[in-house]
């Protein structure tokens, strides 16, 4: 039987994973109405990815016999000043995220709940991949100045992103 606390705080990710999917498919929005398909692209790739996490966790919970609450999702941001600016939040939102995760585990270890702790391994693993991503698609926006060829050529290799669903 899984916790209450540690129950309320997975709900509580389930939450931030499903705002992750809203602001980024924000992002995409924004990368839509400037023309860059590919970073679009990428975003929507990344709304599929967060929607795949919060299901990760709400069935994790269904299987721990414990009972999903949804929370209201607050409102993304909106207007983006540029690609640099969108990767800069998307950098940053990543490790806010890797902050709750390892925050989940910390309780899953002092719950001593090993199911819990070897669900979240998954996710510890997921988000070094997910800030590695964003760190790398930031330095190359540095790199070329955030515009320009450059900026075309990167949206151009950003458009063959396709969703794999991870194994469980």
């Amino acid at each position: 039987m899984i916790s209450q606390k540690l129950q309320d705080a997975i709900n509580y990710q389930i939450n931030r994973e499903l705002f992750s999917e809203y602001y980024y498919l924000s992002m995409a929005s924004y990368f839509n109405s400037a023309g860059l398909s590919g970073f679009e692209n990428f975003f929507l790739i990344q709304v599929e990815e967060e929607r795949f996490h919060a299901m990760k966790m709400y069935n994790f919970l269904n299987e721990r016999g414990a009972r999903v609450y949804l929370q209201a999702i607050e409102a993304p941001k909106k207007e983006f000043k540029s690609a640099l600016e969108v990767f800069e939040l998307a950098y940053e939102h990543e490790k806010l995220v890797s902050s709750l995760i390892n925050d989940l585990m910390d309780l899953a270890i002092k719950e001593n709940d090993h199911a819990a702790k070897n669900h979240l391994n998954w996710f510890v693993e997921e988000q070094v991949e997910e800030e590695a991503s964003m760190d790398t698609i930031l330095n190359k926006l540095k790199l070329i100045g955030g515009e320009g060829h450059g900026l075309l050529m990167l949206d151009n290799e950003l458009a063959g992103r396709v969703f794999t669903p991870p194994a469980k």
